[in-house]
């Protein structure tokens, strides 16, 4: 029953993964936002990865002993990625000869996310200059894929952590947000699919609060992550040749 917490964070990354894998795929197999509903299925059921990945980065945020080396590792992982993802799309490594959207991986993001969860739990800091180093943020990681959108929605995932319902409201609300700048400058059709992120909010509500019996998920992530968008690399150069296969590319 969904109404029971039967999902470790184990189970519930292995289907970010899964999801994640599929969107990815179908973006390089059929390139350039193709409207035929299967695919749009596809990416709908791909729209399961994201909102999982910023749960549990404010999740490790959270439970992590040193909060400076997590930063790190996320720092280390989103340079890495950055190389991976834009191989995996036809996206130039140097940004901005294309586009200023989707030129480096959600990994940033995530980085980010984490310093700006530093920045609202500070007590050191006023609210005033709060607000500034947030937007500042923002600026930061407007041109990675999810956007500053990533970076909000872990805020109010962390800043809320116990109250379930407020954390996915205002997830939904930035997730909004971005569908509405996805719509008007990239595809009206794929700014709506973004709204499907609300299909997690279930899966979500059953995580029972445990990681899960194997230890290494995490490393595995930092392997398959990279990994994966290798071989969609090779995969696009194989099928399509050197060429972007969405924006930004």
């Amino acid at each position: 029953m969904m109404n029971k917490r039967l999902l470790s964070g184990n189970q519930l990354k292995c289907i970010a993964l899964i999801a994640m894998t599929v969107d990815h795929v179908v973006s390089v197999v059929f390139p350039g936002y193709p409207t035929a509903w299967w695919i749009i299925l596809l990416h709908i059921f791909g729209r399961l990865a994201a909102p999982v990945f910023w749960f549990f980065i404010a999740e490790g945020y959270h439970y992590t002993r040193d909060r400076k080396k997590y930063a790190l590792r996320l720092l280390g992982f989103a340079l890495i990625s950055h190389f991976a993802y834009n191989f995996a799309f036809g996206i130039p490594f140097i940004p901005f000869q294309t586009s200023i959207f989707n030129q480096t991986s959600v990994i940033w993001s995530l980085f980010w996310g984490v310093i700006a969860l530093t920045v609202t739990d500070s007590e050191r800091i006023s609210q005033r200059l709060k607000t500034v180093l947030i937007l500042g943020i923002c600026v930061l990681t407007f041109c990675s894929d999810w956007s500053c959108i990533a970076v909000m929605a872990i805020v109010e995932i962390g800043e809320h952590r116990g109250d379930f319902k407020r954390q996915m409201r205002g997830m939904m609300v930035y997730v909004a947000m971005y569908a509405v700048v996805y719509a008007l400058f990239i595809h009206p059709v794929y700014g709506v699919i973004q709204l499907f992120t609300a299909l997690t909010i279930p899966l979500l509500k059953c995580y029972n609060g445990e990681r899960g019996k194997w230890k290494g998920m995490k490393y595995l992530f930092y392997v398959y992550y990279p990994l994966h968008l290798v071989i969609c690399g090779a995969v696009r150069l194989a099928m399509h040749g050197d060429i972007g296969v969405m924006i930004g590319g």
